[in-house]
C-alpha cells in the first residue's frame, strides 16, 4: 500500500479531498442534469442521482481503497451519469497510488462499462459520447500517472539526499577515527623512545650506588634533557590535535643518525649498517625511521645494556629493508602495541613487517618497504 494512504490524513489532505469531492459533485450534477431529459422515468433519474451521490461519498476513502472503489464505480457508471464525476476521480486515484498495470486494468474495466452504458441508454450520439468519455478517461489517467511519477522522483531525490547525508556522516566519523589513530601512533612513537631513555638512566642510577658524583651528574643531565625533550614533543603533538593530521610533527630519514647518536649517548650500544643508494620518498623514509625508533625502544625496555644491531639497505626499484636485532627474551603478555602500530604503518605504504625470535635467540624486527624506481 502506498505510504501516503497509510499515514494519518493531514490538513492539506483534508483540503484536497474536500475540493475533489465538491468538483466531483458539481461535475456529476452537470452531466446528470443534461442527461435526465433522455430518461422517461423519474424513478430511473432518481436512482441515477442517488447512486452517483453515493459514489461521491466514497471519494473520502479513495486513498485507502482506490482500486476497489474504481471497480465499483465502473459498475455504477453503467447506468448512472451522476457517477461520471467520482469515476474520473477514482481512475486518477488508481493512477496515483497504484502501479501502471493496475491502472491499465481499471481503465479497461471502465471501457467495458462504457460499452454497457451505451447498450443500456441507447443514445443517438454514441460515437461522440465514446470519444468524449475515452478522452476524459485518458486525460485523467495520464494526469494521475504524471503525479505518481513526480512523487516517485521527489521521493527518490529525498532518499538520495538522506543516503548522501548518512554517507557523509560516516565518512566524517571514519576520518575522525583515522585522525585519532594517527595521533595515537605519533604520541606512542614520539614519547616511547624518550621515556625509554629516561628509564635506562634512572635504572643505572638505582643499580649503581657506587657511581661517582660526576657520573651521577652526567646521568641526571641526560635524564633532565630527555624529560625536557619529551615534554617538548608532547606539546607539539597536543598542539596540533585540532590541526589536520598531515601537520603533525614528522621526522625524516635524514634524522636517523641523530636518533642513533641520542641512543648511544644514553649508554645504549648501537651499531648501524646503512647502505642506501639514492633519496628515499618522504613517506617511506618516515616509516623506516619509526621502525628503527620502535626497535630501539623495545631493546631498551626488554634488554637494557645489550648491543643493538640496525641494518638499513636498499635502492630505488628494489625496496628498502630495515632490520633491528638485539638479544631479548621477547615481549611479555599485554605488550606489543608499538609493533601493531608499525604493522599498520607498513601496510599503509604497501610494505610488510615481521618480528620474532631467530635461531640464535635474538629478537629480530624486519620490514620491507617499497621504493619505486
Amino acid at each position: 500500500m502506498d505510504r501516503s494512504a497509510q499515514r494519518r490524513r493531514s490538513t492539506r489532505d483534508w483540503i484536497v479531498d474536500s475540493v475533489v469531492f465538491l468538483v466531483a459533485v458539481v461535475f456529476g450534477l452537470t452531466v446528470w442534469d443534461e442527461s435526465k431529459q433522455t430518461l422517461h422515468s423519474e424513478t430511473l433519474a432518481a436512482l441515477d442521482l442517488w447512486a452517483g451521490l453515493a459514489m461521491c461519498l466514497t471519494l473520502w476513502f479513495r486513498r485507502r481503497w482506490p482500486v476497489q472503489l474504481a471497480l465499483l464505480a465502473s459498475v455504477v457508471s453503467t447506468f448512472s451519469d451522476m457517477a461520471s464525476g467520482p469515476t474520473l476521480v477514482l481512475i486518477m486515484s488508481v493512477a496515483i497510488y497504484r502501479p501502471w498495470r493496475t491502472t491499465a486494468l481499471v481503465f479497461g474495466v471502465n471501457a467495458l462499462s462504457l460499452i454497457a452504458y451505451l447498450q443500456i441508454r441507447k443514445q443517438d450520439d454514441d460515437a461522440a459520447l465514446v470519444i468524449a468519455a475515452t478522452s476524459l478517461y485518458l486525460a485523467t489517467a495520464g494526469w494521475g500517472l504524471y503525479i505518481r511519477s513526480r512523487r516517485q522522483l521527489l521521493q527518490t531525490l529525498r532518499d538520495r539526499a538522506d543516503r548522501a547525508e548518512t554517507v557523509a556522516r560516516l565518512q566524517a566519523e571514519q576520518g575522525q577515527l583515522r585522525a585519532r589513530e594517527e595521533i595515537a601512533r605519533e604520541m606512542h612513537d614520539v614519547l616511547g623512545h624518550r621515556l625509554s631513555l629516561l628509564s635506562v638512566h634512572a635504572g643505572a642510577l638505582a643499580y649503581r650506588p657506587d657511581a661517582s658524583a660526576e657520573q651521577v651528574g652526567e646521568a641526571a643531565e641526560v635524564i633532565r634533557a630527555s624529560a625536557h625533550q619529551a615534554l617538548q614533543d608532547l606539546r607539539e603533538v597536543i598542539g596540533v590535535l585540532r590541526a589536520p593530521v598531515g601537520e603533525l610533527p614528522q621526522p625524516s630519514f635524514a634524522d636517523l643518525p641523530a636518533l642513533i647518536e641520542a641512543s648511544q649517548a644514553a649508554g645504549v650500544p648501537v651499531e648501524l649498517e646503512r647502505e642506501v643508494a639514492g633519496t628515499l620518498p618522504d613517506h617511506i623514509g618516515r616509516t623506516a625511521y619509526r621502525i628503527v625508533q620502535e626497535g630501539l625502544t623495545n631493546a631498551m625496555k626488554h634488554a637494557p645494556g645489550e648491543r643493538v644491531t640496525i641494518g638499513v639497505t636498499g635502492a630505488a626499484g628494489n625496496g628498502l629493508e630495515v632490520e633491528v636485532r638485539n638479544p631479548a627474551p621477547g615481549l611479555r603478555r599485554g605488550e606489543g602495541q608499538g609493533l601493531r602500530g608499525l604493522q599498520e604503518r607498513a601496510a599503509l605504504v604497501e610494505g610488510r613487517l615481521e618480528h620474532g625470535r631467530t635461531p640464535d635467540g635474538d629478537f629480530r624486527l624486519y620490514a620491507w618497504l617499497p621504493w619505486p624506481s
